[in-house]
């Protein structure tokens, strides 16, 4: 049994401890936002946070991630309440296919979250891991900048109101 924090609760599974988190993520608990690309841990199709830091979890065994945190694109936002990533995306159009957009979306996550300003070549090598054919690039880097700004006025705001 193997334990840990999946997007904020905590999970024990049972498998062995050399499954690949991926499949562990997909098939014992259900789910597919984390895509199986490459199965080498180069395209970042399956890129997922643990404590934080992007990791790819195709080749990422179970018992790695006993008594740590992981989230996934399902841990980032709800539609109902969106993280400003997932609403700067949807504004940029930032996507086609998808099928790269939960790896961007939580590499970028960790990015924005040690840095709220990053510049255009920051942005670009925090996302070097994550392989698009789709040719969204552009719109991608955009919407992460833009994603910062929101991030960066939300907590001004927040600030501002809880100094009243």
């Amino acid at each position: 049994m193997t334990s840990f924090s999946l997007n904020g609760r905590a999970v024990d599974v049972a498998a062995d401890g050399d499954t690949p988190l991926l499949d562990v993520l997909r098939n014992h608990l259900g789910l597919k936002g984390a895509k199986f690309g490459c199965g080498l841990e180069q395209c970042g199709c399956c890129m997922v946070l643990i404590d934080g830091t992007p990791v790819k979890s195709c080749g990422r065994a179970l018992s790695t991630v006993a008594g740590r945190q992981v989230l996934t694109i399902e841990g980032l936002g709800t539609p109902e309440d969106p993280h400003p990533l997932q609403t700067a995306f949807l504004d940029e159009q930032a996507g086609q296919c998808g099928y790269c957009l939960p790896g961007i979306l939580v590499s970028a996550k960790a990015l924005l979250d040690r840095n709220p300003a990053p510049s255009r070549r920051e942005i670009a090598l925090a996302l070097d891991d994550n392989i698009c054919r789709c040719g969204s690039h552009v719109r991608i880097l955009k919407a992460v900048e833009r994603a910062g700004v929101m991030l960066r006025t939300g907590a001004m705001r927040a600030a501002a109101e809880g100094g009243q």
